[in-house]
């Protein structure tokens, strides 16, 4: 194998960046929770920018479902553990990154096991709305700074995504419920944090198939259901989503170096 240089992979970064930024964005250490169609292209940003201490989380295995939208994911990767296949990606774009490949759940039976606070960013990504509700919770509590990722699903427009607090974000179904459920168990998050999400909901156009043969997500609605329900997504959007916000990472340690 060629021997590159990191200096040499991040000469444009640091072009812009600086030095002393770009030492500083090696330096901090970020966990993921969900590398799915959001996750894994934040994970790819992130070490793309020059972050070295990468941990991922994700109990799944590829699926060809998974192909359409997830970094990870093709016909060659079908049936590996999602997070195993991207730390394979993420490796060989820096040799030098320490990737934490972890493939277990996150829930509230297993939070206790993940310390929060021996990392400087978490980042959700997760679908499911209840192991969701326990991460805002438990990262908000904690030292490091939490970005969470709604509803990817069902949009089309690119130009609709938008990033805002926890509070204000408008026109989200994931929002709204996780709102509606964190005020009803009176249990609310101990700070306040960002979010990526987008208004637009579309209805799925395509034939309903078998939910089995799909990653299950809870159903998001107005209406409090146990069902699982299949929606559509597209790969321009989950990756803006995954994008964005490697880029809220990256720019919240430039804007505390320049401060």
């Amino acid at each position: 194998m060629q021997n590159i240089l990191e200096s040499d992979i991040f000469k444009r970064s640091s072009l812009l960046l600086g030095e002393d930024v770009m030492a500083s964005v090696a330096g901090k250490r970020v966990i993921i929770f969900g590398v799915g169609g959001v996750g894994s292209w934040c994970a790819e940003g992130l070490v793309r920018d020059g972050i070295r201490h990468l941990t991922l989380v994700d109990v799944d295995v590829v699926g060809v479902t998974n192909i359409n939208r997830q970094l990870q994911a093709t016909v060659s990767t079908i049936g590996e553990a999602k997070v195993e296949a991207l730390k394979r990606r993420l490796v060989d774009i820096n040799p030098n990154a320490e990737i934490e490949a972890l493939c277990r759940a996150y829930n509230s039976e297993t939070a206790e096991s993940f310390d929060l606070d021996s990392y400087d960013y978490v980042i959700d990504a997760i679908d499911s709305l209840k192991d969701k509700m326990t991460l805002i919770l438990e990262a908000t509590s904690s030292k490091a700074v939490f970005f969470s990722a709604m509803g990817a699903a069902l949009k089309v427009d690119p130009t609709q995504i938008r990033v805002a607090e926890f509070w204000d974000v408008c026109g989200c179904p994931l929002g709204s419920m996780l709102r509606k459920r964190l005020r009803q168990r009176k249990t609310l998050p101990a700070k306040k944090f960002l979010c990526v999400y987008d208004a637009e909901v579309l209805p799925n156009r395509g034939l309903t198939e078998d939910a089995d043969s799909y990653n299950k997500q809870e159903i998001v609605s107005d209406q409090i259901s146990k069902k699982a329900q299949i929606n559509g997504s597209l790969a321009h959007i989950t990756a803006i989503f995954g994008m964005t916000l490697a880029g809220l990472v990256i720019q919240d340690i430039y804007r505390q170096c320049l401060a």
